[in-house]
């Protein structure tokens, strides 16, 4: 890979420090509703559903507000956004309401900030150096996830003060950080239409077409984005309440660490043969191993859990940043409006697997045990998709058969 600029590796180490204080407070998020302000389990339920899909669905805000103002701009309002919101959090520990205020700020600035950070740090890179960088960035965030909570765990109930006040002031320095980036940047970013070569000529502009689409035809990124982060995040929601009563929450804590620093070392080194797969294989080999993964899970047992986690970390890597260059590649939008389009996507997966997981979770426990839970996430992880790509081919077909022209008919023949 060609050398990384220093406004590349500024935003690469802002990825570990955003996600270091995020997933600092973030994961204990649930706790804290509950026993420090006194929300019963319902309501801090739907507190952070809500709070998901904006963080994850605003990114077509976020993507919408970085073609107005730039993506530097963007950044910078992102990151005050989210230092307001996590500074909220100290007098939040007084008053519930601020606190929630606080939630739905620090989801907010997320929301604003990804797409903007993910267009400038492709900006003006080739196809074949995308897949690394994303893939860096990727490890980023993982290194800042893996080390967040256990960082984060001797203040988060004794002194959540102290805790709120230090992220806080990590993300205002950050926010700083930011404010060093090139401005030129930001205009090089937000448009993906290559420039002519040919010079202009004097007289009327010949009138313009829009220029539609890349057709995506059965094997939409959006969708398959949306339907992978679906199924991953039962995985996400509720490995903690299977995993720990049948080993103990220090292996769970261990393989949490693990499965972080998995995704660190493997979204690198695969970057480039994934960019390299087509797309249908990807998405054979990525819902496989997710539905084998859920379906080691199952068992119940240490070695098949961690088996299960080391199958959906393989999944998550291929899929996820397979879908992303999928969607780059065939847009002609700026990147930042492509990436706000698949964080909605994630976005509504990650809220309907909230809604759908918790009751199926616990029909599952009423009727024959969690394990089954598992197994019904690993049967949708190997039907939805086929399902999904024979409802698109056959809405296409329908398409193409109204489109088609219909012979004309000379008098005469026939």
């Amino acid at each position: 890979m060609r050398r990384v600029s220093w406004a590349q590796l500024l935003l690469l180490g802002a990825s570990f420090l955003i996600t270091l204080g995020s997933f600092a407070v973030l994961p204990y998020m649930s706790v804290l509703l509950h026993e420090r302000w006194g929300f019963g389990l319902g309501v801090v339920g739907m507190v952070l559903a809500v709070a998901s899909l904006v963080q994850f669905s605003g990114g077509v805000a976020g993507a919408a507000l970085a073609r107005r103002i730039g993506l530097r701009a963007t950044m910078l309002v992102a990151l005050a956004v989210r230092t307001a919101g996590f500074a909220c959090f100290v007098p939040g520990l007084e008053r519930p309401v601020l606190a929630v205020t606080a939630l739905f700020l620090v989801s907010t600035g997320a929301a604003l900030y990804l797409p903007a950070n993910k267009a400038y740090l492709v900006a003006g890179c080739t196809e074949e150096r995308r897949p690394r960088l994303l893939a860096v960035s990727g490890s980023a965030f993982n290194a800042g996830m893996a080390l967040g909570p256990p960082a984060a765990a001797p203040f988060v109930l004794s002194s959540p003060a102290v805790l709120f006040g230090a992220v806080a002031v990590l993300f205002a320095v950050v926010g700083l950080a930011h404010a060093l980036l090139p401005p030129m940047a930001d205009e090089a970013a937000t448009a993906r239409e290559p420039v002519s070569e040919h010079p202009v000529t004097e007289g009327p502009e010949p009138r313009k077409e829009p220029e539609p689409e890349p057709r995506t035809g059965a094997l939409s990124p959006f969708a398959y984005t949306l339907l992978s982060v679906y199924v991953f995040m039962y995985f996400q929601h509720y490995i903690a309440l299977y995993a720990v009563p049948r080993t103990s929450a220090a292996f769970y804590g261990t393989l949490l660490m693990g499965y972080a620093l998995l995704l660190v070392a493997a979204q690198p080194l695969l970057a480039s043969w994934i960019a390299g797969l087509g797309y249908g294989r990807t998405l054979r080999l990525g819902f496989g191993a997710m539905g084998l993964g859920l379906a080691a899970v199952a068992t119940g047992e240490p070695l098949g859990i961690v088996a299960g986690a080391v199958l959906l970390g393989l999944a998550e890597t291929v899929l996820f940043l397979r879908n992303d260059l999928e969607a780059l590649a065939r847009s002609r939008a700026p990147s930042a409006t492509v990436f706000g389009r698949q964080r909605l996507a994630a976005g509504l997966g990650a809220f309907a697997a909230a809604l759908l997981g918790g009751p199926l979770y616990g029909l599952a426990e009423r009727t024959g045990g969690a394990g089954w839970f598992w197994i019904a996430a690993g049967v949708q992880s190997a039907v939805l998709p086929v399902v999904l790509w024979a409802a698109a081919r056959r809405i296409g077909r329908r398409r193409a058969a109204r489109t088609a022209p219909r012979p004309v008919r000379v008098p005469g023949e026939g």
